[in-house]
């Protein structure tokens, strides 16, 4: 055999050797011979499925917000790490995975704890009926159980299969009609055997989706109970809030409530702040005391935004926002935002504005 025959024979013994690993996930995947309607059916029990893993997101959706919103716009406009262990929806833990250390998530029944090793402290709070977005609401499986929120079998299209995390997983795609939401469809893979998914795609009108969360690796085995369990080391500061987050607060201790609806969009929660809509086209309306008011209306102005109705709105991808002025009988301002159009927003604000009432 001459030489270059042996390296070749050489490099090629190597690279199959590396490749071993991934050949599960390399290889095609083969669709699996499950219907729809029981697909749909096994993801909406997947609540109480147990699983773990590491999940990477991706978001594509930035808008530049007051300090009360920082987290939010670094889960929404960044690539996120997350590290899962979910025995049950009043049973897990959601680690966000930096650079520097971590912060996470650990939920018993009602209660969330928050740690972040790089503060050396932990948060306790009740889990309110309205809040912020948090780590855990991008999980593939929080994703999917939004976007298939009031769907049947008739309203999916299939997609191919695809190779996730070493399991082939199921296809749908769930088209997005209503005609006032920015959102166009969520693709999703699911694992046809325990109906967890393993990604969710979520677009508007770019070809890029705005939102993208995927496990790289997956186990269907129950997590050991410890691991989902806080234990604070001696001298670790543990507070505990009365309020999660702006949202929370406005909802608990506004003078103010708002209408059950805006825009022809149900309120879904909320009595102060409130929720509207279904699924993922959704839209939240938070009251502002007016210094914040302001720092966040000159933020979208700096930022660009345009003048529509004579307020300050503006959009990122499927994502807009705009703060009212203190119009109305109440004079409250409102921060609009959501996955909805242009036309809705200045409506819900609109609304908002004009039929709101005394708590």
């Amino acid at each position: 055999m001459r030489a270059v025959h042996r390296w070749s024979v050489a490099c090629l013994a190597t690279a199959l050797v590396l490749l071993t690993p991934y050949a599960g996930r390399l290889r095609p995947a083969s669709d699996p011979d499950v219907a729809a309607a029981d697909l749909l059916a096994s993801v909406r029990h997947s609540p109480t499925t147990p699983y773990s893993g590491i999940v990477d997101v991706q978001g594509r959706v930035g808008l530049p917000i007051a300090d009360h919103f920082s987290d939010l716009a670094d889960l929404f406009g960044a690539d996120t790490r997350l590290r899962v262990w979910w025995r049950g929806g009043e049973d897990w833990r959601v680690d966000r995975l930096l650079e520097t250390g971590e912060v996470d998530l650990f939920h018993h029944g009602s209660t969330t704890t928050q740690w972040n090793y790089e503060r050396h402290e932990a948060r306790v709070s009740r889990d309110p009926e309205i809040r912020l977005p948090r780590d855990s609401d991008l999980l593939p499986p929080e994703v999917a159980l939004r976007a298939l929120d009031g769907k049947t079998a008739a309203d999916l299209d299939p997609l191919p299969a695809r190779r996730i995390a070493g399991v082939d997983a199921a296809g749908l795609r769930v088209p997005i009609t209503d005609p006032g939401s920015s959102l166009r469809r969520v693709d999703l893979w699911v694992d046809p055997a325990t109906g967890v998914t393993l990604s969710a795609r979520v677009y508007g009108d770019s070809s890029q989706p705005a939102i993208s969360t995927t496990f790289t690796s997956y186990s269907a085995a129950r997590p050991e109970a410890e691991v989902t369990r806080f234990h604070p080391a001696p001298g670790i500061d543990v507070f505990r809030d009365r309020a999660l987050d702006i949202a929370d607060a406005a909802d608990e201790f506004a003078m103010v409530r708002a209408p059950s609806s805006v825009a022809g969009l149900g309120r879904d929660s909320g009595i102060a702040a409130a929720v509207y809509g279904t699924g993922l086209t959704r839209l939240l309306a938070v009251p502002l005391p007016p210094r914040e008011a302001d720092e966040i209306a000159n933020q979208l102005t700096e930022s660009g935004a345009a003048r529509e109705g004579g307020l300050p709105l503006l959009r990122s991808g499927p994502l807009g926002a705009v703060v009212t002025r203190g119009t109305g009988a109440l004079g409250v301002r409102w921060l609009v935002a959501g996955t909805v159009t242009d036309q809705t927003l200045l409506e819900a604000a609109y609304d908002l504005a004009v039929r709101a009432g005394r708590r």
